[in-house]
């Protein structure tokens, strides 16, 4: 008997699923039979409906064949010329849901208009119908080829499920907000990617035990204990793109107690102009860690100022540069010129945007709002090959991100600090000037406010040069400060993941060393505002809230990867290292800042107004003595110009022998070499 049942089942359940996907197969030329059916059928329904069965068929056989007729000839034709039939349904949405409504609610009109006007104008031959027939008919064509179109995607998902064969994760989402439901959405749409939503978590009381797409809200986030160990859950997943970092180190913190992975959606900078996908769902980071309020930037404004510009990016291939090129992409520019010196960076963020354009061709997208790319290697100190390109391309927005920016690295070599940061500036300020560009955004750095080493000083040279250039031409030339980028290349996040996957120590200089930490999407951004923002020859300053401490950064890096601090990883103080500073400085002496329209952005008002006299003919200089590889005169000449500079040797008042032309630089001669007499 158990034999029996067994082939019983086996045989109705190949049956179904033999129906089944014959119903995956209807195209629309079907579907378009099966509806001349089902408005044929729906007026003797409504009928019913509306006489709650009390229907003597021949009382009313001809005024229902004419009503049929009619409603049946208004349906298809509104149905048809509205391009219903051209659907494909398989992937139906709520859009799609809205498109039938709209559509059935036409057709009733103008079902209901033809059926008064017959009744009014013609000798009586629906009198005997019901004046809410249209309506009724509309209701119930509405409800059955509605229900037969997202059939498909009932079938769909019977017929995925199963397909599923590897186990799935029973996973617990923490939010319950837009990024969770988009998630759980593509879940359930794709059960072959492994997952099993069982419940979510929020902190909203007005969600609790609320369903939402078949997920019970089960508690806030100190029930994820409970909940993990009560469900049986193997993975918890953070859908809060747009929290704070202290919210995400809270549940992070709670879902470690309870031993289960634990995973996030990236922050709302990352996921900007792109949808939730499961594909987005990463490991948490310290980026996550020390997430801020999400910024409220006016894309918008930045869209529209630089839409159909030709744009020029320094510097391309590098963290901050190869960021820009990608949120500058999305504002439809012209062009977006690639600059850069290491070929095999600007070939890999070259190659990521042509794949955003071949994107954009798929998808039908206009091809005067798809940017042009064009890569061109070239090393900014090198005039004559920055002026072809601007021969070439004629920008008309710079966006210089190129620099040397290693503190420990420009201490020993000082020339290269000069030759990039400042004379890679002065030459392209000179042909933006020499080919009239309107726009130029310098990246700065923290580090040029008060500076104790040779990349700050010469980062505030190169400030200053693009605040006279803004000066004397009138143009919208600014630079833009900001701390240390998380995550970029040679920053302190991935020196340490290094260290820690090798097995530690983790090394750190000093125990209270601190700095400001801004992501990369969330920096970029805010460079894109200062564009519109900035009216030319000022400082804007990026306000990065409060400063982190190295060894909370490194203790917090080896917690996520699963260690303990000082048990599994150590971590080791080497002291500070030659022009590092215990803390960075955010204000100059003199500087006078005010707020701007946007919250994170403080601009120096005055700062056209504290360049130095000497500031070109010590420029002059400090490119002969590089050129010369004088890294002693350098110094002193960075002294004279750059405020609150002091070097080693000046603080101890040290005569200092030069290296290359041996000449002495002593209190007697110091003025000699200020007035420019240096060979």
């Amino acid at each position: 008997m158990n034999l029996l049942s067994f082939t019983l089942h086996k045989i109705v359940k190949q049956v179904i699923n033999r129906l089944l996907g014959k119903l995956l197969k209807l195209r629309n030329r079907h579907l378009f039979i099966c509806d001349m059916i089902v408005f044929s059928i729906t007026p003797f329904l409504a009928l019913l409906l509306r006489l709650d069965g009390n229907v003597e068929p021949q009382e009313y056989i001809l005024e229902l064949g004419i009503a049929t007729i009619l409603f049946l000839a208004v349906k298809l034709t509104v149905f048809w010329n509205y391009g219903f039939y051209k659907r494909y349904w398989r992937y139906a949405s709520i859009e799609e849901l809205i498109y039938i409504a709209m559509l059935m609610v036409g057709a009733v009109a103008i079902q209901t208009m033809l059926f008064e006007g017959i009744d009014n104008t013609l000798y009586p031959v629906i009198e005997t119908l019901p004046r809410s027939l249209p309506l009724l008919d509309g209701l119930l064509s509405c409800i059955f080829i509605g229900a037969l179109r997202f059939s498909f995607r009932v079938v769909e998902r019977v017929n995925q499920r199963q397909l599923v064969f590897k186990p799935q994760e029973r996973v617990l989402i923490v939010g319950a907000g837009s990024a969770g439901v988009s998630l759980i959405q593509e879940m359930q749409r794709n059960p072959q990617l492994g997952f099993h939503p069982i419940a979510f978590i929020d902190d909203d009381p007005r969600k609790l035990n609320v369903s939402i797409r078949g997920i019970i809200v089960v508690g806030d986030r100190y029930k994820i204990p409970d909940v993990v160990q009560s469900l049986h859950i193997q993975k918890v997943i953070i859908a809060m793109p747009t929290v704070t970092g202290k919210v995400i180190r809270e549940i992070v913190d709670i879902c470690k107690a309870t031993g289960v992975q634990t995973s996030t959606l990236p922050g709302i900078h990352e996921i900007l102009n792109g949808r939730v996908r499961v594909d987005s769902i990463r490991d948490v980071r310290i980026e996550d860690l020390l997430r801020r309020e999400p910024i409220q930037t006016e894309i918008e404004r930045v869209s529209q100022f630089l839409n159909g510009k030709t744009v020029l990016i320094t510097g391309s291939g590098g963290s901050i540069g190869s960021e820009l090129c990608r949120q500058i992409f999305k504002c439809h520019p012209a062009k977006i010129i690639l600059i850069g010196h290491g070929e095999n960076s600007v070939f890999s963020i070259q190659q990521e945007l042509e794949q955003l354009v071949q994107l954009l061709k798929k998808d039908g997208t206009s091809l005067r709002n798809i940017p042009h790319i064009y890569t061109f290697i070239a090393d900014i100190r090198f005039k004559s090959r920055l002026k072809h390109a601007f021969e070439r391309f004629q920008p008309d927005v710079i966006f210089h991100a190129a620099a040397h920016k290693h503190v420990p690295l420009m201490e020993l070599n000082p020339p290269e600090a000069i030759t990039n940061n400042v004379i890679g500036t002065k030459n392209l300020l000179e042909l933006a000037l020499e080919y009239d560009v309107k726009h130029f955004v310098m990246i700065s750095t923290d580090k040029a406010v008060n500076p104790t080493n040779i990349m700050g000083a010469s980062k505030r040279v190169a400030e200053m040069l693009v605040l006279q250039a803004a000066k004397e031409s009138g143009n919208h030339y600014v630079a833009v400060r900001f701390g240390n980028v998380l995550g970029s290349r040679g920053s302190v996040v991935p020196t340490f993941k290094k260290q820690i996957a090798t097995g530690g120590p983790v090394t750190v200089t000093h125990p209270d060393i601190c700095r400001y930490f801004m992501t990369i999407p969330e920096a970029v951004q805010l460079v894109l505002q200062a564009t519109v923002l900035g009216r030319g020859g000022e400082v804007l300053m990026l306000n990065m809230g409060e400063p982190v401490k190295i060894v909370d950064l490194a203790e917090e890096l080896i917690r996520l990867s699963g260690y303990e601090v000082n048990k599994d990883i150590d971590i080791v103080f080497t002291g500070l290292r030659p022009g590092e500073k215990l803390f960075e400085e955010l204000f100059v002496e003199g500087e006078e800042y005010e707020p701007t329209q946007h919250k994170k952005l403080l601009v120096v008002k005055n700062a056209s107004r504290i360049i130095p006299d000497n500031l070109a003919i010590t420029v002059e200089q400090l490119c002969t003595v590089a050129a010369k590889n004088d890294a002693n005169s350098i110094l002193f000449l960075l002294a004279q110009v750059v405020a609150g500079y002091k070097p080693k040797y000046l603080e101890n008042n040290l005569a200092i022998h030069a290296t290359t032309n041996s000449v002495v630089l002593t209190n007697s001669n110091i003025n000699v070499l200020a007035k420019g007499t240096i060979s």
